[in-house]
């Protein structure tokens, strides 16, 4: 219906409401004795007259006339009440300035309640009609368990029963609050707590389950997908607590469930006043801004209110998105995004002489183990010779600190890769100063980063397989972007220099398990809909990565999920004649020079023959996300 039309229906209806509230006030007044209703002395019909103008006038400027009643809220019943009250305290003013003084006061106490219940009656008209054939539509869509009948749990159901098209039909809440059990929300019962959950489904032939905790822990997220994988029912959630915050996304934007939220950890509990003094305030500089990791520092850092952020990459493409979306994100924010290469020395002095930034997060970094292995002098010229030029560009301009993201592939490494970061984390040992702290951040696999395993088994599995593993019993240790780069600010706050920090990465996962698990979020079954292949590793690649060598040991610091290193030597004088060799080499391309080199300056650096794949064991704990399943395959 027209827009305009429908307002002009409401004050129609409001007219009539105020006509039938006054006569009926006074009928009720005066027991419905029509002699005494028509007294001319009361002057009843002046007052309808006035009534009949002023009351629109008065909901008219409390907007009761712009509001879309179909999703008619409490705020907008107040809003109603206050308008009906500043409206009757106007006609108690008329009431005696007028000179209506023969009327009874309990007419106008009498009216003002019936008009009350009389426009709220016709707002709630359109909230009825939706409501009632909105549960008419759901009663034909797929039962649903919603997990928490927390806040979320209850804006999810409002919003399902708003959208019937989402084809939900919400019959029950699943929550550990011993206090919600047997209690209805929206009319909806809350049916048991988490070991119900099976039997609740069972019982009430459940096809859908939501989970509605936006901080749910992956142990949480795995034992109810293993429910759900059991019983058949479809596993979903919604959007994360950190996109809900941001207004990225609506509680009923539900979503599939993916490895990020079976692998997901504990929040990070920051130290947002330590991070307040190393980052607001300050001009930071992001190198590999582009990338995976670099896009969150830059997401972080931004909210901490920076003087400046300068993103600095070699890919235009999407520094250009980024720097859109954190000018959306944060108008006021002085940001310069910079396409350039950290190889090129000239314009990185140039940088730091015009921006002289406070701190340097230094991401820019080759990555890709295989590629490497086919291209060596590119990997020391954009892992070591750059990370060199930039920190000593960084030492010159007096950065306070400046932080090299690392990896584990660092650790015993088996790959030019590996190597090369090994070696830039013993170049950042070298360079600390009195102005500029130096400190190494090492981790593990970041859960979705631009062609990792994640989105190769994503694309895998939409063009129908074969999803490809290396090996049976490869594993990584994982942890998701955002918790990744919330420790990584975190360490490079609270470091003092010359150091090696070590973020906790909990136990390793098996590559097989995140492809079959990948496959069943998918709604397909693994070896049947969707292949899992066995490629062999490749090139450069382990069996199973560690996270410290022999020679290091890791200390606790005043954060859980962050440790610190001793035991990496920095550069000895007699390895920079090596060092020398290794530049040389890789500027003029001599590839079996370059292996060399690196092996002289990292000493554990040993490239993987066939036969150490082949003897490689599994001498650490593997986290195995679904051991039932093992055990069902096994019977």
């Amino acid at each position: 219906m027209n827009r305009h039309r429908t307002r002009l229906l409401f004050v129609a209806g409001d007219v009539i409401a105020v006509l039938l509230a006054n006569v009926l006030a006074l009928a009720l007044r005066f027991d419905f004795k029509w002699s005494s209703i028509t007294e001319p002395a009361f002057r009843a019909t002046e007052l309808l007259l006035i009534d009949i103008v002023l009351t629109p006038l008065v909901f008219l400027a409390m907007g009761l006339y712009q509001s879309y009643w179909k999703y008619m809220s409490l705020d907008d019943l107040l809003r109603l009440v206050r308008a009906i009250i500043y409206r009757t305290a106007g006609l108690i003013i008329l009431f005696y300035a007028l000179g209506f003084v023969g009327l009874p006061r309990a007419v106008m106490i009498i009216n003002t309640v019936l008009l009350l219940m009389m426009t709220g009656a016709l707002r709630l008209a359109p909230r009825f009609h939706l409501e009632f054939f909105s549960a008419r539509r759901r009663g034909s869509g797929r039962r649903t368990l919603i997990v928490g009948a927390g806040d979320t749990g209850e804006s999810l159901l409002r919003e399902l029963k708003r959208a019937p098209h989402l084809e939900y039909n919400p019959i029950g809440f699943i929550d550990d609050d011993a206090e919600k059990r047997g209690i209805k929300i929206h009319g909806v019962p809350v049916l048991g707590n988490m070991r119900s959950l099976e039997k609740a489904i069972e019982e009430y032939g459940v096809r859908e389950v939501i989970i509605a905790i936006p901080g749910a822990t992956g142990s949480a997220m795995r034992e109810i997908f293993e429910v759900c994988r059991r019983t058949g029912a479809r596993f979903r959630t919604v959007p994360t607590r950190g996109a809900l915050q941001r207004g990225a996304a609506r509680v009923s934007q539900i979503r599939l469930v993916d490895m990020e939220d079976l692998l997901g950890r504990q929040v990070v509990s920051l130290d947002n006043q330590s991070l307040q003094r190393s980052l607001s305030g300050k001009r930071v500089l992001v190198t590999g801004a582009a990338g995976s990791i670099g896009r969150e520092l830059a997401r972080q850092i931004a909210t901490y209110e920076p003087e400046k952020l300068i993103v600095l990459d070699r890919n235009e493409n999407n520094l250009f998105y980024l720097e859109a979306e954190l000018r959306d994100a944060h108008p006021l924010l002085r940001i310069v995004p910079i396409v350039g290469d950290v190889l090129d020395r000239k314009k990185i002095d140039q940088l730091f002489t015009h921006s002289l930034p406070h701190v340097v997060f230094h991401a820019a970094a080759f990555k890709h183990v295989p590629l490497m292995e086919h291209n060596p002098e590119e990997a020391v010229k954009n892992n070591v010779l750059a990370t060199r030029g930039l920190a000593l560009s960084a030492q010159v301009s007096g950065v306070e600190r400046f932080i090299y993201i690392s990896t584990d592939k660092a650790v015993k490494p088996t790959s030019v890769m590996g190597a090369t970061k090994r070696l830039g984390e013993r170049l950042i040992k070298t360079l600390g100063g009195e102005c500029t702290r130096f400190i190494s951040v090492r981790f593990g696999n970041v859960l979705g980063s631009d062609g990792s395993v994640i989105p190769t088994f994503r694309r895998q599995i939409a063009a129908g397989g074969p999803v490809t593993v290396t090996h049976p019993e490869a594993s990584r240790y994982f942890m998701t972007i955002p918790e990744a780069v919330q420790l990584v600010l975190l360490a490079g706050a609270m470091g003092e220099g010359n150091e090696t920090f070590l973020l906790q990465m909990g136990q390793p996962v098996r590559i097989v398990d995140m492809a079959r698990n990948m496959i069943e979020l998918s709604g397909l079954r693994p070896d049947e809909d969707i292949r899992i292949v066995y490629t062999g590793l490749r090139p450069g690649e382990k069996l199973h990565e560690e996270l410290k060598s022999d020679s290091e040991t890791a200390l606790p610091t005043s954060n859980d999920k962050i440790m610190v290193l001793t035991g990496l030597e920095p550069l000895a004088a007699e390895d920079w004649r090596h060092y020398e060799s290794l530049e040389e080499a890789a500027m003029e391309g001599r590839t079996e020079e370059v292996v060399a080199a690196l092996g002289r300056l990292v000493p554990d650096y040993a490239p993987a023959s066939p036969a150490t794949r082949a003897a490689a064991t599994a001498d650490q704990k593997i986290i195995d996300l679904f051991p039932r399943r093992r055990l069902d395959a096994q019977a």
